[in-house]
């Protein structure tokens, strides 16, 4: 069944209240097929943040509307790693916060932006004609929406010479990174069409979205980072490796990274392609 993480704004009620609300989901939970399993408290903003597996959303908020009346606000469907990677162990955490969306606004919440570039593409364009590099191009694109496709992830909008995606599961964004690598390395070009390679960079947060685009740091970082990844290579933050703990990803050796735009170093791992 899915996961899905509601949203309950302006909340005054103190831990215990909102333990015993919990408490009251659980009592009745069963009758609806819900498993109410974690919540966070986020006091000082006012905020509760309830982790639940459910058939759907509507079966979860009738629990809390025949327990309590306490209703969420937004309810949106997660993956159960992430949650719990950027928010802990349930409970009390003054330090959870998500922004949450609506039917009419895709909801963004906690994201990985992923961003691929063709290494060279103006030099290829120049040397080989525009025509060719239409052809790149389109294989390029073939790729990257497979994989991003398989993986359960959105394709934002084309750069130029790349493609911005978004992911819901940071492992899900590096599986479908290391997909892209393995495919361009597979490919055996047609006559006139040369040999291209493809640098891909990524970064987990809180993007902004409007309309069917994203904004905000976390954009600018992983646009950043793809600039920065060696030709044939997938870079990453530190916060995509750690999320990926114990799913059979390898990374290398921490590095700090100047970024334009950021005031201080940013902490970058390269994927290892093998996963």
């Amino acid at each position: 069944m899915p996961h899905y993480l509601d949203i309950h704004a302006n909340v005054d009620g103190s831990p215990d209240d909102i333990r015993r609300a919990h408490d009251a989901d659980l009592a009745i939970q069963q009758q609806y097929g819900v498993d109410y399993q974690k919540y966070w408290h986020n006091h000082s903003c006012g905020k509760v943040f309830c982790l639940v597996e459910a058939p759907n959303a509507e079966a979860a908020i009738e629990v809390h509307r025949q327990s309590h009346g306490l209703v969420p606000e937004k309810i949106i469907e997660v993956d159960p790693d992430l949650v719990e990677g950027f928010l802990g162990g349930g409970g009390d955490d003054a330090g959870a916060a998500l922004v949450p969306g609506s039917k009419s606004e895709r909801d963004t919440a906690i994201r990985s932006v992923m961003f691929t570039d063709i290494v060279g593409s103006t030099e290829l364009a120049q040397r080989y004609g525009d025509h060719v590099s239409i052809e790149l191009l389109d294989v390029h694109d073939s790729l990257v929406r497979a994989a991003v496709a398989e993986h359960s992830g959105r394709v934002v909008k084309h750069t130029g010479d790349g493609i911005m995606a978004v992911f819901i599961s940071p492992i899900q964004a590096v599986k479908a990174a290391c997909q892209i690598q393995a495919g361009v390395e597979a490919v055996v070009p047609a006559e006139g069409l040369p040999p291209f390679k493809v640098r891909i960079g990524a970064a987990v947060g809180e993007p902004i979205e409007r309309g069917d685009d994203l904004f905000g740091c976390t954009v600018n970082l992983a646009a950043r980072l793809c600039a920065h990844a060696e030709p044939g290579k997938v870079l990453v933050t530190e916060g995509i490796a750690e999320l990926c703990l114990g799913k059979g990803m390898k990374f290398a050796e921490l590095r700090e990274i100047n970024v334009r735009g950021f005031d201080d170093p940013i902490g970058a791992r390269e994927v290892m392609i093998t996963c």
